[in-house]
């Protein structure tokens, strides 16, 4: 039996409250009569909670309001790292509300939640992560009495649209093109899943929806709104495991193994990556590069030189052995292992190696992927100024700034803020000065409310 991890999220909110173990019990109690829930909580309870078990889903609800009314603020389920209630569906019927309400407080400035879901930053290591076995096959189809059918032309749309939103968001960032996806999620998405429809048309509905999903959430994570990413991640499994769509569902996986590396939670980002790699035993020589190359970046970063090696050179033997298939987006092609390699590379101490392969994933990377090419540049002039290569550094962050004014993405506006701050103690080189007074003329764009 897996051990269980704190509830990290959730001892911070309590710490926050002032209140004992006892007097927590005591106020989800309270909430739960008067919502017609009898409850005899205490503080045994409260313990087990934090040491990671999950309340029942009926009490969830019931600990977010005593503590969003102690702290006067709305608590969500990813604020106290608790997986929200339904999370993993009994019928489609659910599903398609909790997609709405999701989209809906995403697309919409003036929704009164809104700022309440885009605050719910905070990535959960507590969050409750399906397998395979666990959500394929569980939806139903719906029954709704329309007489309105779909078929294979409206799937091919959310087909279509989510590669032209996945272009946008490879050219502009994640700040341009999510509030798209959300929108057509919303306006168009959710009327198809409620609609009738042949058994095989609905299955390549909820594939396709899943695929529109975890770009969604990677959109999300660009944006720095990690709490956000999660939901929309885990309904994208949810999704895929109705459809039996492994592709997606190990896509899915390995996309929020990236997130938990990219935030230091190295642990789970191994064991999310190896989930990925399990759940799809059947990948071809491209899946399995793409799967492999993200296991061998989580053992790097947690400093398992063995493991990160032999699953590096997993990556490497079966790129080369790799046919001419991908996803449209999400593809795995020579500059992404390129740049996997930099990366086991710098976790596992090889700063020069790493700076050559971030060169060569420069140089072999698509012209149209701006948004990453000003990430991966940036994380370039980095380490090469780390390297002590300054002037090789201020030529590599030129190419950055020639992107950057193009990009909406909150994790570019990061890496310009580093440079910024890196180059500050080599103003007296004329180059690093010059270079420093072209960023300041760059502003960063406002961050949405």
């Amino acid at each position: 039996m897996a051990k269980r991890e704190p509830n990290v999220c959730l001892g911070r909110l309590l710490d926050e409250t002032g209140w004992s173990q006892s007097q927590f019990a005591t106020a989800v109690n309270r909430t739960g009569t008067e919502q017609g829930t009898p409850l005899k909580y205490d503080a045994s309870a409260v313990n087990h909670w934090l040491g990671g078990t999950i309340p029942r889903g009926k009490v969830r609800p019931l600990i977010l309001e005593a503590l969003s009314r102690k702290l006067g603020r709305p608590i969500s389920h990813a604020d106290a790292g608790l997986p929200a209630t339904g999370e993993l569906l009994q019928g489609p019927a659910s599903t398609v509300e909790e997609l709405l309400e999701l989209g809906r407080e995403d697309m919409d400035p003036s929704h009164p939640s809104r700022r309440g879901v885009l605050g719910a930053g905070l990535f959960s290591v507590a969050v409750t992560i399906p397998d395979w076995p666990e959500v394929v096959g569980r939806m139903e189809a719906v029954q709704t009495g329309q007489s309105r059918r779909i078929g294979h032309a409206e799937v091919a749309t959310v087909i279509a649209m989510t590669e032209r939103v996945s272009e946008l968001d490879d050219q502009f960032g994640g700040r341009t093109a999510r509030p798209m996806a959300a929108a057509f999620l919303v306006n168009t998405v959710a009327a198809h899943l409620r609609a009738d429809a042949s058994e095989e048309v609905r299955k390549a509905l909820w594939s396709a929806t899943s695929d529109l999903l975890y770009l969604t959430g990677y959109m999300a994570v660009d944006e720095g709104l990690h709490g956000l990413a999660q939901r929309y991640y885990l309904k994208a499994l949810e999704l895929a495991g109705a459809a039996e769509d492994h592709l997606t569902y190990c896509t899915t996986l390995r996309g929020m193994s990236v997130q938990a590396v990219d935030l230091g939670h190295t642990r789970r980002a191994i064991r999310l990556a190896n989930a990925a790699s399990a759940a799809s035993p059947a990948a071809g020589p491209r899946m399995r590069a793409f799967l492999a190359g993200q296991q061998a970046h989580a053992y790097a970063a947690d400093g398992a030189r063995s493991q990160a090696l032999q699953h590096i050179r997993e990556a490497e033997v079966a790129m080369e052995k790799a046919e001419s298939r991908a996803k449209a987006f999400g593809s795995y092609d020579p500059s992404s292992l390129a740049y996997h390699v930099a990366q086991v590379e710098y976790g596992l101490g090889d700063l020069a190696g790493s700076v050559r392969n971030m060169t060569l994933s420069s140089d072999l990377r698509h012209v149209v992927y701006r948004r990453t090419r000003v990430r991966y540049d940036a994380m370039l002039a980095e380490r090469q100024l780390e390297l002590g290569h300054l002037e090789a550094a201020c030529a590599t962050w030129e190419r950055v700034l020639d992107d950057y004014p193009l990009v909406q993405s909150g994790r570019a506006d990061d890496r310009v803020a580093t440079m910024k701050s890196l180059l500050r103690p080599h103003l007296r080189n004329r180059t690093a000065k010059a270079l420093y007074e072209r960023a300041q003329s760059v502003s960063l764009p406002p961050v949405a409310a």
